[in-house]
């Protein structure tokens, strides 16, 4: 005859629910940049506010380098279990695919979109030596083509796609691109008058218009933000219809994620966003939370601005290894 030890058999039951349930363990958020910047700082303010509605560690990892790209492979190639989690942006996952020669990835279809979490406007900013208004500065540069310049963080940037963009807006806006290494370089040199204007985070110059080493124009977002309330928006200050430039920011897993974790995730990421310090952070880096934005809409949120972004693209002519 044989017998069953029926305390072993519930303790396997357990352990089998156990390992059921998810999370279970910690979870790793991977930060595709490096440390101290807007997004490092949304990133694990974000994973803070995810701990605490999952009631399990959200532990941040920093992997920057190449642009996005290194912690973006990381992430692709890890585990579909839920247990490693990208926190991707418009340079990782919406210019990556644009710009390379020989990407690494598929930003759609190497990856399960479980949300989009925040968007932050474009400010374009000048030397205080150049005019009041966005007007006045555009009439300048239409009167002298071959005269004036514009910073950015780089070539095939986001912050190059803002100003070609503005560009291709306004139309016959001659002011010429002038590609630096981050907006760490690109800043300093307007304020020191070797380019008239920037393109930038509204965050990452907004202390700098306070103090008056230089002064926004506009801002390309659909409404002014209480950070710089005297700044008006691009579409106001130039008269164009519904002008935006938003940088964004998305959480991803590798492709294969069950729909029932991307489910619980999505979730937990909108109960996120309405967490008073979550909120509160998001406020002083000019970043709008976008709840709802999740699983298939989240996918479709980023291949249609893909598609926006590849009309400017084409135009620039820049290609990456």
């Amino acid at each position: 005859m044989v017998t069953f030890d029926t305390h072993i058999l519930i303790c396997n039951a357990t352990f089998a629910f156990a390992q059921g349930q998810y999370p279970n363990r910690p979870i790793k958020l991977i930060i595709p940049f490096p440390p101290a910047g807007p997004t490092d700082i949304f990133a694990r303010q974000y994973a803070q506010a995810l701990s605490n509605i999952l009631n399990t560690p959200v532990i941040t990892e920093n992997k920057g380098g190449a642009a996005g790209v290194i912690g973006s492979v990381d992430a692709k190639r890890s585990t579909p279990d839920g247990y490693t989690l990208l926190f991707g942006t418009v340079t990782t996952h919406g210019l990556y695919n644009l710009l390379s020669n020989k990407p690494q990835y598929d930003s759609l279809s190497d990856f399960t979109h479980i949300a989009v979490i925040g968007e932050a406007p474009i400010a374009f900013a000048v030397n205080p030596s150049m005019p009041k208004t966005f007007k006045e500065f555009v009439e300048l540069v239409k009167n002298n083509p071959t005269k004036y310049s514009y910073g950015s963080s780089g070539e095939g940037t986001f912050l190059h796609y803002a100003g070609e963009r503005l560009k291709q807006s306004v139309g016959n806006f001659p002011i010429q691109h002038v590609p630096y290494r981050g907006s760490g370089a690109s800043l300093p040199a307007v304020i020191a008058g070797e380019v008239s204007m920037t393109s930038d985070t509204l965050s990452t110059v907004i202390n700098q218009h306070k103090s008056g080493n230089i002064r926004i124009l506009g801002v390309a977002s659909s409404k002014r933000f209480a950070i710089a309330p005297d700044v008006p928006t691009v579409s106001e200050a130039l008269g164009l219809k519904d002008f935006q430039v938003m940088a964004w920011y998305e959480i991803l897993a590798p492709t294969g994620l069950p729909q029932s974790i991307v489910n619980q995730l999505a979730a937990a990421s909108d109960k996120a966003l309405s967490d008073p310090a979550l909120i509160e952070k998001l406020n002083s880096l000019s970043i709008q939370p976008t709840p709802g934005i999740t699983g298939n809409k989240a996918f479709q949120f980023v291949k249609q601005d893909m598609e926006k972004l590849s009309v400017t693209i084409k135009t620039l002519g820049v290609r990456l290894d």
